[in-house]
């Protein structure tokens, strides 16, 4: 038989832990598992685990009967139980095969998270127009609230596509926020922003004497982030070398300081970032494909701000109360005709240009109220503007045919898809795309 482990052990873990045997009777239960199921430990004890838990794969689809069969870890696995009082809840499982010293499988094990707070979280993301510190009620941002909290609930790495300026370091520290690892240190690098050589003592630090002017030993951000996360911004511009060393720190999650060879462990949740399509540069030969698929594992994409215009008034919004209180300043807002000019620009810079639009804004305007004029110039309509949409003629209907045209866009013509996004029925948008004389986007 395998050794006991000590029940405080088992304790001190902050998920449910349960084992059972070959006949499926429960060896072991600690006292997060009691919490959650509401089951005290010595009344489960000696039970076949699908009495306690009655969950909806206990019959047909047990995770744990899989790993033992396929001798195959199952990894956070959404099912929900019934617990003492009746209520259904949500728990992502994992599980592994239970070995005596001899390796001879005489049992399983499994792990579950209790996910209700995450089911919250995902509820007030649907009623609210921002989360975390990232504003947005546009289909395509509530679409990413509710991701957020099951992203953060798990430890993988997490890869963030989008253009520059769309927000990814926010969406990484909202995930970092959310986890288990809030109360550690959230570190952020800069691949692009140095050299190879700077960069690599910088993520794994050196020690005194590795090169001439190593005085004293520096500890590099995966030392300083233990526990906590670390976010690797602009990883497509690493070079071939540092992408070997960071494949090890993902695969066996140690790292050498530079001028060492004594192996550090890595504590470390990797998410990492970029503008650039990684899986064309897999294909292009200039990033490896083996550190992709470990960088890969979960990959959340975030649109442009020309594809979720309907958020640009509450970013507006925020903006102008942020540099209000920066600056002791109490502008109320911005004319009609300064949102018009905004909705209509394209915004290659993203939420980022959109943010520097208002802040030049804000340092020109002596009222109340922005006005075109406290605008850059190149929305002011002063000058051609190679980035702005065709003049609509700032009418209540233009807004309109421009929500209109966008949604098709991102549908690829598609208007039952249009419709659902913009809340209306197929019939009414079909009606408007006529009166508005709307030219569909070829398929």
């Amino acid at each position: 038989m395998p050794k006991a482990v000590p029940d405080q052990l088992l304790d001190s873990v902050p998920d449910g832990v349960f084992a059972v045997d070959a006949e499926w009777h429960i060896t072991a239960f600690n006292r997060a598992a009691e919490q959650i199921t509401g089951i005290r430990r010595e009344d489960a004890l000696g039970q076949r685990c699908c009495d306690v838990f009655r969950a909806s794969i206990c019959e047909s689809a047990c995770a744990l009967k899989q790993t033992l069969a396929t001798r195959r870890p199952v990894v956070n696995k959404v099912v929900y139980i019934v617990n003492a009082a009746g209520q259904r809840i949500p728990i992502s499982i994992s599980t592994a095969v239970l070995k005596d010293h001899h390796g001879r499988v005489v049992g399983g094990v499994e792990s579950f998270r209790d996910l209700r707070v995450v089911e919250e979280l995902q509820r007030q993301a649907r009623d609210q127009d921002s989360f975390s510190n990232i504003i947005g009620h546009s289909t395509a941002m509530r679409q990413l609230f509710e991701l957020l909290p099951i992203v953060a609930a798990s430890d993988s790495s997490v890869l963030i596509e989008g253009a520059s300026g769309t927000g990814k370091e926010l969406v990484a520290r909202a995930i970092h926020d959310l986890s288990r690892r809030s109360a550690r240190p959230f570190l952020a690098v800069n691949c692009a922003a140095l050299p190879d050589t700077l960069l690599e003592s910088e993520l794994f630090g050196y020690k005194a004497g590795a090169f001439t002017d190593a005085k004293k030993d520096k500890p590099g951000r995966f030392a300083l982030a233990q526990g906590g996360t670390i976010l690797l911004d602009e990883i497509g511009d690493i070079s071939p070398a540092l992408q070997t060393r960071l494949l090890r720190v993902l695969q066996e999650r140690v790292f050498e300081p530079l001028g060492s060879v004594q192996p550090v462990k890595a504590d470390v949740r990797v998410i990492t970032a970029t503008n650039k399509d990684l899986r064309q540069c897999v294909r292009e030969g200039r990033f490896r494909e083996d550190l992709f698929y470990r960088v890969h594992v979960v990959r959340l994409e975030l649109p442009r701000l020309r594809d979720r215009r309907e958020d640009i008034p509450l970013l507006v919004e925020e903006f102008i109360a942020r540099f209000n209180r920066l600056h002791g300043r109490d502008i109320a807002g911005v004319s009609d005709d300064v949102l018009a000019r905004l909705m209509e620009h394209d915004f290659p810079g993203n939420v980022r240009e959109l943010e520097n639009a208002i802040e030049h804004a804000f340092v020109l305007c002596r009222g109340r109220l922005i006005d075109v004029g406290h605008l850059p110039s190149h929305l002011r309509g002063g000058e051609a503007d190679a980035h702005a949409l065709p003049p609509s003629g700032r009418s209540l209907a233009a807004l309109e045919t421009m929500h209109i045209r966008d949604a098709l866009r991102r549908h690829q013509g598609n208007r039952a898809a249009a419709a659902r996004e913009l809340g209306i029925a197929s019939s009414t948008l079909f009606r408007k795309i006529k009166a508005l004389r709307i030219k569909l986007p070829a398929a």
